[in-house]
């Protein structure tokens, strides 16, 4: 098959021929229709996640059609449309059983434990707990973007941060899993406050439902009112996570979604003298995906909004070494891995 191979940290990818991935019992192959270009796909190139083993095809947001089934699947079927969770839990363990799939310390994620889904194939374990059927309205580069970016945030805004109706959301960083917060937010009913330098990536979080939009933190204690109820870093930067400490009201919550490679530091004293809650989130179980997917099927949220792009394979490298630049397209870039 085709796919695209990092061969060296931070060196341009290229595409070439790899072996098929092979069926594993308890798992799945699917062929990829669509997979998308997310910035934790950066941070695997960069070299930041110690699982990481070169060569390595990176990708982990994905939704295609079963190609083959292994030992063991009774549930699904050659052909069926599906998509996963970037987390495949194990479905046994104590977390697992408690329904915390998302913390499974078994879990594999494709893209970073094994080859991932920047391939015309994927490999997928223990797909009885983690396949996602997809109903036929929604298409493949819309679900490409439901296992990281969008159910990441879902799960992040709606049920870690508890954002209720009529409370004031700061996101920071307006790339997929922020845009994705900021819709998810306004769907809620708060009122958004979207941060970010690029303008570009501002007007898009205005369509998704931003009330205010600022290019910085200067003045969000005054705009809100005395500060904020929540506060989301959608991006990963210590300098955001100062910031959006600062901007909190007095027992606000804040939201750790941004993978932050290089540590953070925090002001304790602020956080306990506050009384402020730092609630980290990380991806959304399979069982969970029916309510989101109510959602977008009764129209409330509206995922396929935020794809703005679709590339081939050839088209990576050069998106892939432009996500944390300004020359970065806003919104949710798809990669059709069948595309040259």
């Amino acid at each position: 098959m085709r796919a695209i191979l990092i061969e060296e940290y931070g060196v341009a990818p290229v595409v070439a021929d790899v072996p098929d991935p092979a069926v594993s019992d308890g798992g799945v192959v699917l062929k990829v229709e669509a997979t998308g270009l997310c910035r934790s796909d950066w941070h695997a190139w960069q070299g930041h996640d110690p699982d990481i083993v070169l060569p390595h095809v990176p990708g982990h947001e994905l939704a295609g059609t079963i190609a083959a089934i292994g030992p063991g699947v009774t549930d699904w079927a050659i052909g069926d449309r599906v998509t996963t969770p970037f987390i495949c839990a194990c479905g046994e363990c104590r977390e697992c059983l408690e329904g915390n799939h998302q913390v499974c310390p078994n879990q594999l994620q494709p893209g970073f434990n094994y080859w991932g889904s920047f391939a015309e194939y994927v490999a997928l374990p223990f797909a009885e707990v983690n396949l996602v059927r997809l109903p036929e309205d929604v298409d493949f580069d819309t679900a490409a973007g439901l296992g990281c970016r969008f159910a990441t945030s879902y799960r992040a805004v709606h049920q870690v941060g508890r954002v209720q109706p009529g409370e004031k959301v700061v996101v920071f960083g307006c790339g997929g899993v922020g845009l994705s917060a900021v819709m998810i937010a306004a769907a809620l009913g708060a009122e958004v406050f979207a941060v970010d330098t690029n303008p570009a990536a501002l007007a898009l979080a205005t369509t998704y439902g931003a009330a205010h939009v600022l290019d910085s933190a200067d003045r969000l204690v005054e705009i809100t009112g005395g500060g904020a109820d929540v506060t989301m870093d959608a991006l990963g930067s210590n300098q955001l996570v100062q910031d959006a400490l600062r901007s909190l009201r007095p027992r606000g919550r804040h939201l750790q979604v941004g993978l932050l490679p290089d540590g953070v530091q925090l002001d304790v004293s602020r956080l306990i003298g506050q009384e402020l809650q730092w609630l980290g989130s990380h991806g959304m179980a399979a069982h969970a995906y029916p309510e989101m997917l109510d959602l977008v099927a009764d129209g409330t949220l509206k995922p396929a909004d935020l794809v703005t792009r679709t590339i081939g394979l050839a088209e990576v490298p050069a998106a892939l070494a432009a996500l944390p630049t300004p020359k970065a397209t806003p919104g949710v870039t798809v990669i059709h891995p069948w595309t040259p």
